[in-house]
């Protein structure tokens, strides 16, 4: 079977070929060959439609984007809107942790994460919070949900609570806590996110 003609690319197509491959395969695959090997085409013909390994994974970071729904940010209560866009954004880096530390240090250039943020803010300065608040919640809440998607605590713990408890009878009790309540250990890290959602929201004006 001969090689698509460079016609069948675009930047959409590229884009998708390299976020399935950083999902699949970690952000070390993402190579120029690599992609166009994927593609089935030459590596010259990527640069009829990007520019650099930097433009596809802005390209990427469009897409993901793309899935992250706003709509929750219109609620009339703004901190349930807030907690389910929140919920939202976290999801879909879970199904894309493998590019986090791609993209949470690159410059914010895509216009749909800038919608993203300027709703947002919006929303955060409409419900009372003066600019400054706004742009420390937004901050922290990038963090909240990057990390979180990041990093699993429950899987730093292999064993189980009482191969812990002679050196550190506190993590062990923890651990016997956390799988005793609702969901067990496999909820622990959604638990942690809810729980430092929550004492975020509850931290900004007005209170109450």
């Amino acid at each position: 079977m001969g090689r698509p003609s460079r016609s069948l690319l675009s930047r959409e197509i590229i884009a998708r070929a390299a976020l399935q491959l950083l999902t699949e395969e970690g952000p070390e695959a993402l190579k120029m060959r690599t992609l166009a090997d994927r593609l089935g085409v030459r590596g010259a013909s990527l640069y009829h439609h990007v520019a650099s390994k930097d433009d596809v994974l802005d390209a990427a970071s469009e897409l993901i984007n793309e899935e992250i729904d706003l709509a929750p940010l219109d609620h009339p209560e703004w901190r349930e809107g807030v907690t389910v866009y929140a919920r939202g954004y976290r999801q879909v880096y879970l199904r894309h942790w493998n590019v986090i530390a791609l993209v949470a240090r690159r410059r914010v250039e895509a216009d749909r994460a800038l919608r993203g943020y300027d709703k947002l803010l919006e929303t955060l300065t409409g419900a009372g919070c003066t600019p400054a608040q706004a742009a420390e919640a937004a901050a922290a809440l990038d963090y909240l949900v990057l990390g979180s998607a990041l990093e699993t605590f429950t899987a730093g713990f292999a064993r189980a609570p009482d191969g812990y408890r002679p050196g550190h009878p506190s993590l062990a009790a923890a651990l016997d806590g956390a799988g005793a309540a609702p969901g067990g250990l496999a909820s622990l890290d959604d638990r942690g996110f809810e729980r430092g959602l929550a004492a975020l929201l509850a931290s900004l004006p007005p209170h109450g």
